[in-house]
């Protein structure tokens, strides 16, 4: 998906501005530098590296840090940020190719995965050597405190995976502990990446307004994909629905559902979790979160975080930058895969 597919999905009209233009340029830069970037001499890493690369994606990282440096006011470098987005979103690739390892997954966006490709040892290694990369990027830029938000994010993120791990199976897993994760896995990366825009821009007083709007985006993002696990096309999602479900991982749709059930049907529902369900019983458990509100209460979930993210950006100066912050926040939870 383009980032002008991306806005008019969001429902923004950009036939009225220039800045559509420059941010396709913008992330254009952020493509030559990836391709750079995950150049090795090397042979399974430039694989792993160019196969992940070539699967595309929406480019919502870099595009982030661009947008927020953009909505501060401030002159900034375009081509150290183009960097800096694409040194993110390295980061980000070496994750899911890690995350694919770990699910067992075979496709991701239609498409093989690096591990089904390549294998899991291959995969695992060439994403090790993506994330060195990054860190050597940060390093050539120098700037300290861009360096310290990263590495920090970093570890969260990692730390987030560990926890989701770590918890598998846990059927009664509470919400409380759920979010957390969420604010670990995904959220802090985005707020990242809002953070380092602001930064890039030499705009200190815009960056905690933009980190806000990063936490609150991120957490409606993994809220919307809790939802489309069980909601979404196959044919869009590229993967099979409920997969959360049948991998044993506990999120808010089953989490408000769990409240609803009866005793012979709670006591079925722990017993399918995680542990062979079939298509049918997905169906099933599918329509009982649909008809008992559990699907409701996630949407309304994901909508108090686009709230409080469009909140976040009231104290930004007015621009077309803002106003494509705030148009990413509607696409993030109405999206389809």
């Amino acid at each position: 998906m383009t980032l002008g597919q991306l806005m008019n999905g969001a429902g923004l009209d950009l036939g009225t501005t220039d800045l559509l233009a420059e941010m396709s340029n913008a992330v254009g830069q952020v493509e030559v530098v990836l391709d750079s970037l995950v150049a090795s001499r090397v042979r399974t890493v430039e694989s792993v590296g160019r196969h992940t690369l070539e699967a595309g994606g929406k480019r919502l990282r870099p595009a982030f840090v661009i947008l927020a440096a953009r909505s501060t006011g401030r002159p900034f470098d375009a081509e150290r940020a183009a960097r800096l987005g694409a040194c993110l979103e390295l980061v980000h690739m070496a994750t899911l190719i890690h995350d694919d390892v770990i699910d067992h997954a075979s496709a991701r966006r239609g498409r093989p995965t690096a591990a089904s490709v390549f294998g899991n040892t291959g995969s695992i290694l060439s994403g090790d050597v993506m994330l060195a990369r990054s860190m050597a990027v940060l390093a050539d830029d120098g700037d300290l405190e861009i360096i310290r938000a990263v590495a920090r994010s970093v570890v969260e993120m990692a730390e987030g995976e560990a926890r989701e791990v770590e918890t598998r199976g846990s059927f009664d897993l509470s919400e409380a502990d759920h979010r957390e994760i969420l604010r670990m896995k995904t959220a802090a990366f985005v707020e990242c990446c809002c953070q380092v825009g602001a930064l890039t821009a030499e705009a200190p007083e815009h960056a905690l307004a933009l980190a806000t709007y990063g936490h609150h985006v991120g957490m409606a993002f993994q809220i919307a994909d809790d939802l489309l696990d069980y909601r979404g096309l196959t044919e869009k999602t590229g993967k099979p629905q409920a997969t959360d479900f049948r991998e044993g991982c506990a999120t808010l749709p089953l989490i408000y559902l769990r409240e609803t059930l009866s005793e012979e049907e709670l006591r079925f529902t722990r017993r399918k979790f995680g542990n062979g369900v079939t298509d049918d019983e997905v169906h099933m458990i599918g329509q009982w979160m649909d008809s008992r509100g559990a699907y409701d209460r996630a949407e309304a979930a994901a909508l108090a975080e686009t709230t409080a993210a469009l909140d976040a950006l009231n104290s930004l100066p007015a621009s077309s930058a803002r106003e494509i912050l705030a148009a990413v926040v509607h696409f993030v939870v109405n999206r389809q895969a």
